[in-house]
């Protein structure tokens, strides 16, 4: 089957509450934002545009990538950063952008590919992303690590923190929620319209909007291991273990 037109938006905003301008703390010699760039640009994508806030990342951006875009400082999520891009751009309204988040250390882009090939064969689907099998209990509990829960066809039923009351721990038959998203152009403008939901702000969890919206969104197992996504300096100082002990990762 002939891989679908995509383009990656990676959005890359400077301040971090835990790990204040983590994207361009250096990982194996390359900062973190190169690292999240080189998967997109691994993968099929037909472009990959860096859409920043900063003037720091935007330089460092720029000695790398070819396309940075500068946005508002506003913006409260990734999404409505992209969407920014994706208005300015003017793409065509069924153009499907994945979401590579600045923070990603060895994310395979088969994963990209995989995201956005899901997206684009759904055409009931304004959303895709994707998951992975928890093995362990304490991640399990751990309220960072976001649950999902999906019907047969694949259709997302639940993004939550937290367990669901009065569910005990299965290996394996659980899953993790991955951050990484394919949506429809058209419905990335429509997202930053649709006003957050009460269980969206509880939970932080932008994609229960669109859940709560009745719209569908499309989950699967990823088809390789997801990397690591930095958001702590303990995550920070794993990455560059793995990178001393691969480091031509």
């Amino acid at each position: 089957m002939t891989p679908p037109a995509f383009t990656v938006v990676i959005p890359a905003r400077y301040d971090s509450t835990r790990l204040p301008g983590k994207l361009l703390q250096d990982i194996g010699g390359r900062p973190l934002i190169r690292h999240a760039w080189d998967a997109a640009a691994r993968s099929g994508a037909e472009s990959v545009i860096i859409a920043t806030d900063s003037t720091a990342i935007r330089d460092v951006a720029a000695q790398f990538c070819g396309q940075v875009e500068m946005t508002s400082h506003v913006h409260a999520s990734g999404t409505d950063r992209i969407a920014e891009v994706v208005r300015a751009r003017a793409f065509p309204t069924d153009r499907i952008v994945v979401n590579v988040q600045g923070d990603e250390y060895a994310l395979p882009p088969a994963l990209i590919d995989q995201v956005a090939g899901l997206l684009a064969a759904d055409g009931a689907a304004v959303m895709a992303t994707l998951c992975e099998p928890i093995r362990d209990e304490a991640e399990w509990r751990d309220p960072n690590a976001v649950k999902v829960t999906f019907a047969a066809d694949g259709a997302a039923t639940d993004f939550r923190r937290t367990p669901e009351p009065g569910t005990s721990f299965a290996p394996g038959r659980v899953f993790r929620h991955i951050g990484l998203y394919a949506y429809r152009a058209a419905f990335l403008l429509e997202f930053t319209q649709l006003p957050p939901s009460p269980r969206e702000k509880a939970e932080r969890l932008e994609q229960l909007r669109v859940m709560e919206n009745g719209r569908r969104i499309l989950v699967a197992p990823a088809c390789a291991a997801a990397g690591i996504g930095i958001d702590s300096p303990a995550d920070l100082e794993r990455a560059r273990r793995l990178a001393s002990a691969h480091p031509s990762g």
